[in-house]
């Protein structure tokens, strides 16, 4: 498909992986690294069905879709504008039949999907409480950035009504909110048994923490070793760089 597809102030960006490429407005919502080190992160068998929750551009399904991880992606999203950047950018990488993009709101996922659906969910969420932080002018941004349209508890529940006993969901979220989210995953029945944080530098805080849960699992949490982004050169790391090779 050609650059033709590109509509008012949308850019067409490479994955820098196996050739994929996707489509971008910077006056919406543009992906970040949380969603590349989250297609990463979680473990998916090349057979896995799987579903992103609040997809966005899609990049996640791109990602994975791009590295074989998992049979087929959905991406679910609410907002009708990242829906059509996402739909064009499956087409784009001639993927329509290994990526599904469903418009739809995760509050009434138990409408759209039958319960037990998907193996592996996964899920870059809001971060801000709302209302909270710096506001756009874009309420693309904001909804993408703030519960507007979903809650933490909006996203672990629908995530639990997917999956099927030993599922696997993973999320990329702040690290300050982990209380509230252990609190809400271990109500949904989601066990966490993998978490890595992210920080900048060596010298600076966690701003990112990984998580990896399974459905109705026992008790056993893993903390892998902190993923560090820059060099004290501000180069990035060789672990951050594998993430995106």
């Amino acid at each position: 498909m050609s650059e033709c597809i590109l509509k008012e102030n949308e850019r067409i960006d490479d994955l820098d992986v196996n050739g994929f490429r996707i489509i971008q407005n910077p006056f919406c919502f543009c992906f970040g690294m949380d969603a590349v080190l989250l297609a990463n992160f979680v473990k998916v068998s090349p057979k896995a069905k799987c579903i992103d929750i609040g997809t966005g551009t899609g990049v996640i399904p791109l990602i994975s879709t791009a590295k074989n991880r998992g049979s087929h992606w959905t991406g679910l999203e609410v907002q009708s504008n990242m829906v059509d950047m996402a739909s064009r950018s499956v087409e784009l990488n001639d993927s329509g039949g290994r990526i599904s993009i469903v418009e739809g709101d995760v509050r009434n996922v138990r409408e759209i999907f039958k319960p037990c659906s998907f193996k592996v969910v996964t899920s870059n969420p809001p971060y801000m409480k709302q209302p909270a932080g710096l506001q756009s002018s874009s309420d693309t941004i904001n909804i993408s950035r703030a519960e507007i349209m979903a809650s933490l508890e909006d996203v672990v529940s629908a995530a639990s009504y997917l999956l099927p006993t030993r599922g696997t969901f993973a999320m990329v979220h702040r690290p300050s909110r982990l209380p509230e989210i252990m609190e809400v995953l271990l109500k949904y029945r989601l066990e966490p048994k993998r978490l890595q944080l992210v920080q900048p530098t060596r010298d600076k805080e966690a701003n990112l923490v990984l998580i990896e849960c399974v459905k109705e699992a026992g008790k056993e949490l893993r903390l892998l070793p902190t993923l560090i982004v820059y060099k004290e050169n501000g180069e990035y790391t060789e672990e951050l760089l594998s993430y995106y090779r």
